[in-house]
């Protein structure tokens, strides 16, 4: 057996006194054994406990995400109607039997636009489905004139009633009638969880304010109290003069709708007052979809004077009334308003595109006050006009000089 440096060591101690010890093989010199350190264990499962914990972290923000939302929602929602619920409260009433007035009176009306428009979509796909032998009937005798074929009504209805393509439609619809019911009930119960958060935000406002602010120091409480303040007074202002053009556009499309004679015209300037106002971008245009749709059946031609009209008024929205109107409620630049709704859009969705732009308006309004501004000065350049003939004489003044100027060969 090879001697190792245990047998040695023994040898060492074995030698006696006086006596040379012998000497070891030639070889490298033995090492330390290494330790582990003993912050390395507890390190290893600080770190798995962090991963285990951010893990757990973002499975359950993804499962909560839609409370999140609607409780958002929610939060908006009561900031809206603050103002309401503050006067009601100040002359004499409870305050969550106020909160209870504003959501039924909110209520109310949401539920007359509804049963309206209902009315009138259901009266104009019964017109549809009455007119619709009519209007085949005239599509076959232009086939029938243009091509030179002898179609007819009997047939065609035979042919479409017995395509494959039809049959599959109708199982389809009705294996997806389960899943219409199901999305209808979740809508109905985010609905319903919306209104329960938003009516205990603006019932225990006072509350939470003084649960929030029991938390915080002094200094810290006084700012919270005016972000409050400053949303509330933000998310009113933009819900009052969003209702204020509603109402101009409902008015102006009735009378419209009126002259030419539209069906439904009073309900059909509701849904444009309501749908270009409150959904940001795109409402515009997805409101003035509908009146053009009843004008085309009345009258092709009565379609493009709604179109003209819409877009003509959008652009006096735009750039009269809008600027006016929001001028003191939410005062924010027309582009960041639309960077806003295009970012709340990408994050939320539609919800995030109808509470972005009063969000922004509070942040700004917010920072504001810890932005330091200065006196611009009264340069041309400031106000977009530039000093062309300044510029020009100093041009001049450059190249009379430059040949009187010695160059440094010359020196």
């Amino acid at each position: 057996m090879a001697p190792t440096d245990e047998t040695f060591q023994v040898a060492d101690d074995a030698a006696p006194p006086g006596t040379t010890p012998p000497e070891r093989p030639p070889g490298p010199a033995p090492t330390p054994r290494e330790r582990m350190p003993r912050w390395l264990p507890r390190a290893m499962v600080l770190a798995l406990a962090f991963i285990a914990c951010f893990q757990l972290g973002y499975w359950a923000f993804h499962q909560l995400i839609g409370l999140l939302t609607n409780v958002l929602i929610a939060f908006f929602l009561a900031l809206a109607v603050e103002p309401a619920v503050s006067r009601m409260s100040a002359r004499g009433l409870r305050r969550g039997f106020a909160t209870f007035l504003v959501f039924l009176a909110v209520m109310i009306v949401s539920a007359g636009f509804v049963v309206l428009m209902g009315s009138m979509l259901a009266g104009q796909i019964v017109d549809m489905f009455d007119d619709f032998p009519k209007y085949l009937d005239q599509l076959i005798s232009w086939v029938n004139e243009t091509f030179h074929t002898e179609l007819s009504r009997v047939e065609v209805q035979d042919s479409v009633l017995h395509s494959d393509w039809l049959q599959r439609y109708v199982q389809n619809s009705a294996t997806g009638v389960l899943d219409v019911s199901t999305q209808v009930l979740g809508g109905l119960f985010q609905l319903l969880t919306v209104l329960l958060f938003s009516f205990y935000f603006a019932a225990d406002g006072p509350r939470l304010r003084r649960a929030l602010c029991s938390v915080l120091p002094p200094a810290k409480q006084a700012e919270v109290l005016r972000a409050w303040e400053i949303a509330v007074d933000k998310t009113g202002g933009y819900l009052y003069s969003r209702g204020l053009m509603a109402l101009i556009s409902g008015i102006a499309h009735y009378i419209l709708l009126a002259a030419l004679g539209v069906p439904y015209a009073p309900v059909l300037a509701v849904w444009v007052g309501l749908v270009s106002q409150f959904i940001p971008t795109i409402g515009t245009y997805l409101a003035g979809a509908l009146p053009m749709l009843i004008a085309f059946t009345v009258d092709p031609w009565y379609a493009l004077w709604v179109f003209v009209f819409v877009v003509v008024y959008q652009q006096f929205e735009n750039y009269v009334l809008q600027p006016k109107l929001t001028a003191k409620t939410v005062d924010i630049h027309p582009a960041v308003a639309f960077g806003s709704v295009i970012a709340g859009t990408a994050l939320l969705g539609a919800v995030g595109a109808l509470i972005s732009i009063p969000a922004v308006a509070t942040l700004q309004a917010f920072l504001v006050a810890y932005v330091k501004r200065y006196d611009v000065t009264d340069d041309p350049r400031v106000h977009g006009h530039r000093r062309r003939g300044a510029s020009l004489l100093a041009r001049m003044r450059r190249i009379v000089k430059e040949p009187n100027e010695p160059h440094s060969g010359d020196r």
